[in-house]
This record gives structure tokens, C-alpha cells and sequence, in this order.
């Protein structure tokens, strides 16, 4: 099909005139520099395309002869899926280049009508393959992004909180499944051997619902920090939560277990010889006389000491 390189590079600004009007009929809002980037790209394609149809098969874009141009659209594709392109107008941008191709040929075979017939019919088979090549590249990087964006969500989603010396926190909000699971207790780990903690609090005040399944969970969890050398304190234990897990017949005789994060920070500073003390009010003056015991914000203030 040597001939169809030909034409291609015969009539390539035609060719690129017309195929970027096609292009842009498909597209609302296109600025200078995107315009600019689109252009270089269709002028890319059109010198692969032509270099490639003067020696490879056409029915066989796997080969050896394709590669620069799968390169290409890959590259491309992969583009488009960064910046939020649906796979129909990344396809569009190989598709949309049959009109103005089959409009050349037509034009140079018009006194050959078998001839035309038979290498419209060979084209358009090979940019559908093309096309369905860009399709298929896109759909796994917008898979990729998309499972990376799921692991950097549910990092952020499980921050481990330094509160004290020696004491960490871990707030769960939304559904505990095995992914996140796998991510809470990668990170509580993690930060266990950073700062050598030595108790880790897991506030599940957040989490809407306790079954079987998120309390073996928490289970592992536990023992996973125990074997880092750190002792674990589920807090957030609310009369719901602690009917469940009764009714589910769950062991949590090993684990301290207590009703809110406050309540699980006294226990833990009290573990690490830390204590909490109230502070002496402050007087504070009023109309230029000093007032015994009240703060500067009116409420006795506190303070702790180790």
C-alpha cells in the first residue's frame, strides 16, 4: 500500500487543514496553545502513518513496522487520560482523519472505482485498528490513575497523629475493609518504628458500622502493632458498637477498649507515667482590680505535666 503513503505526502497540508477542522468540530472550547500542541500531533501521526504504509501490513499492526507508531499513540493516550479525555474523543482524534484521506483518494481514483473501492475499504480497516489501539491504551492508564488515586485517598483518609511522647493516634472514618485495612495498619506500623512509640490509640468513633469482618480487622491490627512492640487502645466504643459485638460473639477480652478518644488519651499517658493536672486560675484584672480565680478566657485553665 506504498500508494497510500504517496498521498499522504503529497497532500499533507491539505490533509492537516482538513483534519483538524474535523477536529475541532468535535471540540467546544480549544485555546492557542492547545490548538498548537493538537496540529504537532496530527502532523506526527500523518508522517508515522505515511512512513508505515509504505512497507508494513496493513492488516497486522502488531509488527515490527507499527512500533513507532503505537509508541505514539500510546504516549498520546496516556495523555488524554491525564487530563480527563473520554475514551470517545481520544478514539475521535484517529477516527476523524478518514474523511479528509478518503476525500484524497477519491480524488485521485475517481477513474478507478475498483482500485477505490478496495483501498478505501483497506484504510478504513487499518485507522479503525488504530483507533481501537488508542481506546485500549487509555482505558488501563485512566485504570491506573484511577487505583492510584483509591491508595492516595485512602492514605489520607488514615493519618497516624503523634499526641504525645510515646502516644499515637489512629482516627478511622468511613467503611474498614481489607484494602483499607491493609493501608491503616502499613501506616500505624510505619510510624510505630519512626518514633518508637510505645501506644497506639484507634479512635473508630468514625466508623458507621462494627461487623464480624471489621472487628477481625481491628483484631489484626492490634496484633500486628503488639509484634512492633506498641500496645493498642480501641476508643469510640459507643452502646451500639458494644451491643454488636457482643451479639457477634467477638473476643475482645486482650484489647483495652474505651468510649472516646479523650478517655483513651488519660489512660495512655498514665501508661507512659504521664499525668494530667489542672493549673491554678489565673487572675485576671478587671477595672484595674485583680479577680482570683478566673483565667484570661474565663474558665480554669489546664495543663500537664510528666
Amino acid at each position: 500500500m506504498e500508494y497510500v503513503g504517496t498521498i499522504i505526502e503529497r497532500f499533507r497540508d491539505a490533509l492537516l487543514a482538513d483534519w483538524m477542522q474535523q477536529l475541532k468540530s468535535h471540540i467546544l472550547t480549544l485555546d492557542t496553545g492547545a490548538e498548537t500542541a493538537l496540529r504537532q500531533q496530527c502532523a506526527q501521526f500523518l508522517h508515522l502513518l505515511a512512513q508505515a504504509t509504505r512497507t508494513a501490513e496493513f492488516d497486522n499492526i502488531d509488527g515490527r513496522e507499527w512500533e513507532e507508531m503505537r509508541i505514539y499513540l500510546s504516549e498520546i493516550s496516556r495523555l488524554r487520560a491525564k487530563q480527563g479525555s473520554t475514551p470517545s474523543e481520544t478514539a475521535t482524534f484517529v477516527f476523524s482523519i478518514k474523511q479528509p484521506l478518503f476525500t484524497q483518494l477519491r480524488a485521485e481514483l475517481a477513474k478507478q472505482p475498483q482500485t477505490l473501492a478496495e483501498r478505501t475499504w483497506t484504510v478504513s480497516t487499518l485507522l479503525d485498528k488504530l483507533g481501537l489501539f488508542t481506546i485500549e491504551v487509555f482505558q488501563k492508564s485512566r485504570d491506573q490513575i484511577i487505583v492510584r488515586q483509591q491508595q492516595e485517598l485512602l492514605e489520607l483518609s488514615t493519618p497516624v497523629v503523634k499526641l504525645w511522647q510515646n502516644i499515637l493516634a489512629l482516627p478511622l472514618i468511613g467503611t474498614l475493609d481489607s484494602a483499607r485495612t491493609q493501608v491503616v495498619m502499613e501506616s500505624l506500623l510505619q510510624k510505630i518504628m519512626e518514633t518508637g512509640a510505645a501506644i497506639a490509640i484507634i479512635d473508630i468513633t468514625g466508623v458507621p458500622m462494627v461487623d464480624t469482618l471489621v472487628a477481625q480487622h481491628l483484631l489484626k491490627t492490634v496484633s500486628a502493632a503488639r509484634l512492633m512492640g506498641a500496645d493498642c487502645i480501641i476508643s469510640g466504643i459507643r452502646p451500639q458498637i458494644a451491643q454488636t459485638i457482643v451479639h457477634l460473639g467477638v473476643n475482645l477480652e486482650d484489647v483495652t477498649t474505651k468510649a472516646t478518644l479523650a478517655d483513651a488519651f488519660i489512660l495512655a499517658l498514665e501508661r507512659t507515667g504521664a499525668s494530667l493536672t489542672t493549673a491554678p486560675a489565673i487572675a485576671v484584672p478587671v477595672n484595674g482590680q485583680h479577680m482570683p480565680g478566673m483565667s484570661m478566657n474565663g474558665a480554669s485553665a489546664s495543663g500537664m505535666r510528666t
